[in-house]
């Protein structure tokens, strides 16, 4: 049995591992608007204007990038125990750290795949300094006047070697649900979106066609409107950024969206789903047949090929 919704708040952060700091760094304050809050030696923080936390992003040099962990906000200290408990009584385990600035303690564990996941109820509101602060006082710092100015992290797409059984931990030990899926003519799950919000999809599995584990395929930021992703794909151009695809709109989950790389070598969309909510508590999960995925993942458009010769569809 399902453990009860809501004991997700939303996504706090996410931290990725990057080769070279330095233009990380720069890709996310000159490029997208972030605010560095904080640097621990090889370790900086950022935040999206926004966010009522002390950060957003968390960057860290590694020889390779990818991403370290998923931070998960609780809806209180009894949510956070239960989930504890969840994540015990499924057979995982985990350790509880200390080890974040605004953050109390944190409870790191890891989905089937391996991908670190740290659950924290005690957080310190984020107090903009004097040259931050922002004219309305509903906002926690005034919006940034470089780059595209992303206003939130939106979600987290994980690959996965074994998607059914990430996507499994997420409903049945956190307390997600499911809103869309693709499925295989063989009946393989090769991808599924799932929320702990009203948002349509805070994290999403997508099949790993090389069969490894722990890998990350983007993650993404929000933007006001459309406007803003359009304005993205000029700015990119403008300062050498690379896109990948876009702009466009995907079928699943009707994002309209951008796929860029930082200078790390991290994939990192940008999107626009503000206006798609999941309201509906019976929300049926949308399955989408292998024939209609490869239709095209955006307007038609094949940014991967197909099923057959990857084992994955194309991501949304």
């Amino acid at each position: 049995m399902a453990p009860p919704l809501g004991d997700i708040a939303h996504i706090g952060h996410a931290q990725l591992f990057t080769p070279d700091l330095d233009a990380s760094v720069a890709f996310f304050t000159d490029f997208l608007g972030l605010t560095v809050n904080g640097q621990d030696g090889e370790t900086v923080c950022l935040r999206t204007y926004d966010d009522y936390e002390h950060h957003s992003l968390v960057l860290t040099a590694r020889d390779r990038p990818g991403l370290g962990r998923l931070a998960l906000r609780t809806s209180s200290q009894e949510a956070l125990n239960r989930r504890v408990k969840a994540v015990e009584e499924a057979g995982g385990s985990g350790h509880w750290v200390e080890d974040e600035p605004g953050l109390g303690k944190l409870y790191v564990t890891t989905d089937p795949d391996g991908h670190e996941h740290a659950l924290y109820w005690e957080s310190e509101h984020y107090r903009a300094p004097d040259e931050l602060k922002p004219a309305l006082k509903n906002q926690p710092q005034a919006k940034p006047n470089r780059g595209v100015g992303v206003r939130r992290l939106d979600h987290v797409n994980f690959l996965a070697a074994d998607v059914l059984a990430n996507a499994e931990f997420q409903e049945q030990v956190l307390g997600a649900r499911s809103t869309e899926q693709v499925r295989l003519d063989n009946g393989t799950i090769a991808a599924r979106w799932l929320t702990f919000t009203h948002k349509s999809y805070d994290v999403v599995y997508t099949s790993d066609w090389t069969g490894s584990t722990g890998r990350l395929h983007h993650i993404a930021f929000a933007t006001d409107g459309r406007e803003d992703i359009l304005r993205a794909a000029d700015l990119a151009i403008d300062s050498g950024v690379f896109i990948e695809t876009g702009p466009h709109k995907h079928a699943i989950q009707q994002t309209f969206f951008l796929y860029v790389y930082e200078p790390g070598g991290n994939r990192i969309e940008l999107c626009n789903p503000l206006t798609r909510l999941v309201l509906a508590p019976d929300w049926p999960l949308v399955t989408w047949t292998e024939a209609e995925r490869a239709k095209g993942q955006a307007w038609g458009l094949k940014t991967i090929e197909s099923f057959h010769t990857h084992g994955t569809p194309p991501v949304g």
